[in-house]
């Protein structure tokens, strides 16, 4: 087996990604960036490699992974995506996410782009404000896409300071009976999400169940050891609870639907098209 190296970097590297080789390119990956967490100042820094095995001329391998260069980072990194072969996207526990620019001439990395607060509890300026972390970035330029604790999807592009657009406002499970889930967003849509039982079986992964129904496969491991008596729904691992029904309260999509409440057979929702929405036969 081929010789692994290692370098030690006095930081613990939460994210490590290589940089794309450009399109049709036959060279092997050479430059890869690193993310930190956990540490009094975290970083985010690009890694070169040369050929393994050839000495160089003092006497150390040209293969060990080299520091290009580094910029401290604010938070941890939760998240590490390259845009392109000069910008790496970095999402951050203080629910920021940043666009860092590599300068190849003078090998620096500077801040290309920045949304502070993309991901937070309650709104910038509320006295009960506090940042949410933003855990996960997806990219495919020129959008770029990030989903954190707040339970937001936000989609960024490149050239805007603001979110295009932003999904998922408040989530609830069923007071009494946690088998039923219910989520509003800004797109206008407020769904029932039914994991219990009596959901008949589908024979495929992912079946559309009619206009306003959808059955989608859900399947989570390493539960055989747990009594089946104390496994929601949620986590089941019997074939015959593996599918979740999810439905469409709505007759149509309107404005941002911004909050809504269950208690029993009754569902009340407020919407940003001035209308109030109220049903008292959510399992009829």
């Amino acid at each position: 087996m081929e010789e692994i190296y290692a370098k030690f970097v006095s930081q613990k590297i939460s994210k490590t990604r290589w940089r794309p080789l450009p399109p049709g390119s036959l060279q092997t990956a050479e430059t890869f960036a690193t993310g930190s967490w956990d540490n009094e100042e975290n970083y985010i820094s690009l890694w070169s490699i040369g050929d393994f095995g050839n000495l160089d001329s003092d006497g150390g391998f040209e293969g060990d992974h080299q520091l290009l260069c580094s910029i401290r980072h604010h938070g941890d990194v939760m998240d590490l995506q390259f845009f392109d072969q000069e910008r790496i996207v970095a999402a951050s526990s203080t629910g920021c996410v940043t666009v860092f620019l590599h300068h190849p001439n003078n090998q620096t990395l500077s801040i290309n782009q920045q949304w502070t607060t993309a991901h937070y509890h309650t709104g910038p300026g509320s006295p009960s404000y506090s940042s949410a972390a933003c855990t996960g970035v997806v990219c495919n330029n020129p959008e770029i896409v990030t989903v954190g604790e707040d339970g937001r999807i936000n989609l960024f592009r490149a050239d805007h300071k603001e979110a295009v657009r932003t999904i998922v406002w408040e989530v609830h499970f069923h007071p009494s009976n946690p088998d039923h889930l219910f989520t509003c967003s800004e797109d206008g849509s407020l769904w029932h999400w039914d994991a219990s039982t009596d959901v008949p079986e589908k024979s495929s992964l992912f079946h559309q169940g009619g206009r306003s129904s959808t059955f989608l496969s859900h399947s989570i491991s390493n539960q055989a050891n747990v009594h089946q008596s104390v496994i929601s729904s949620w986590l089941s691992t019997d074939p015959a609870k593996d599918r979740i029904e999810i439905t469409s309260l709505l007759p149509s999509r309107s404005l941002s639907v911004n909050s809504l409440d269950v208690l029993g057979p009754c569902l009340v929702c407020g919407t940003d098209a001035e209308a109030i929405y109220v049903t008292r036969h959510l399992f009829s």
